[in-house]
């Protein structure tokens, strides 16, 4: 039984009126319990738990030191590509959107991928708009008989592919899975995203698991926040995460929650996510999943990255450029989004040890195995 038929077992509607139904009485019981059920995870997310943001702080920072000690893995993610087929309503890469469009070359993919390895980092996230025709899994094959020997660790998030295909990627190095359903609420879903293949919540749904069965280390899902209402994004996407974490247990699962910023096409998020109920969102999901781990990215601004640091963040991108060749190229191509902190990766480096951190540029190397 796949995650969709799980996802089919609640409604949207019921799980927003019991999110909101919770008092502080629930809060406590949810807090005093030895373990979180989804049910008592529910009063971590209501309103009502916001008087105890504090309290949850502290336990999701112990926790978290726990599971994971005062680590904090860095990385960077790598465009290759901003063609798209899709039409989704919030996304630079629009195919609608009349922008610069840019497939890099296998030897400016390397010269980025040069460019990353002189910073630091040796865990690469490649990323591309979804344009199956253009970013071809051949394309890939080229491209990562180049970059891997510059990283010890490569993660894709690319379109979704069949189990098999991602195999092949495997085979040739690639230990990481990244897709982010966006929003849980298939009517909202189809809504967002109109036009082109990603327009099937089903397929993408279904992603994490092709991959948990193709062998991926490491498998990424998150929700994209200021679509739908936060709470419950929050409630399907750690239903997801522990659904993969029973099933796909060989595989590390991490959690991101990006909140919209802008970008072409000039989309406003209808439910805007505040910094306090993002902090809400990270510490709930620490308590309800200790071994999971959470990314952040330079999605938002530096002073607030600084201070998740300590609460449950085991993950940061840092130095990011969000379009193809950003790094050592000078080219116009249409990023993805704006970013929020611009800071360098040494600096973001030299922050997680003034908060008693270390950062780690190394997340994997395949010789661990060997």
């Amino acid at each position: 039984m796949s995650f969709y038929n799980q996802l089919n077992l609640f409604r949207w509607e019921d799980i927003e009126k019991e999110i909101l139904s919770r008092t502080s009485r629930d809060v406590e019981r949810a807090l005093s319990a030895r373990f979180l059920d989804p049910d008592r995870f529910i009063s971590l997310l209501s309103p009502a738990a916001e008087a105890s943001l504090e309290d949850m702080a502290q336990r999701s920072h112990r926790l978290t030191e726990q599971r994971f000690g005062r680590v904090i893995s860095l990385f960077a993610p790598l465009y290759l590509s901003n063609e798209c087929t899709n039409s989704c309503v919030y996304c630079g890469f629009n195919l609608k959107n009349p922008v610069e469009r840019l497939t890099l070359t296998v030897k400016q993919a390397e010269a980025e991928a040069s460019f990353l390895h002189a910073l630091g980092f040796r865990h690469v996230l490649l990323v591309s708009g979804e344009a199956p025709q253009v970013v071809t899994v051949e394309y890939l094959s080229q491209a990562l008989k180049k970059l891997r020997p510059w990283f010890s660790s490569i993660s894709i998030e690319l379109y979704p592919l069949p189990t098999e295909k991602y195999q092949t990627l495997i085979a040739q190095g690639v230990d990481g899975l990244v897709v982010y359903q966006e929003t849980y609420n298939e009517q909202r879903y189809r809504e967002v995203h109109p036009a082109g293949s990603k327009s099937d919540f089903r397929w993408r749904l279904d992603t994490p698991e092709r991959g948990g069965m193709a062998g991926f280390r490491r498998i990424g899902i998150g929700a994209l926040l200021g679509l739908s209402n936060w709470r419950v994004e929050g409630f399907f996407l750690a239903l997801h995460a522990r659904y993969l974490l029973r099933n796909f247990w060989k595989s590390h699962i991490t959690l991101s929650f990006p909140r919209l910023r802008p970008a072409a096409g000039g989309y406003e998020p209808p439910y805007p996510v505040s910094d306090i109920h993002l902090v809400q969102l990270i510490i709930a999901l620490r308590l309800f999943l200790p071994d999971a781990g959470v990314i952040l990215s330079t999605r938002e601004a530096p002073y607030l990255r600084d201070h998740l640091i300590p609460i449950g963040i085991t993950s940061m991108s840092a130095g990011s450029r969000t379009e193809p060749g950003g790094y050592a190229h000078d080219i116009r191509a249409e990023a993805q989004f704006e970013i929020a902190d611009h800071r360098s990766p040494k600096a973001v480096a030299e922050i997680i040890k003034k908060k008693g951190y270390e950062p780690v540029w190394k997340d994997w190397d395949a010789a661990f195995l060997q």
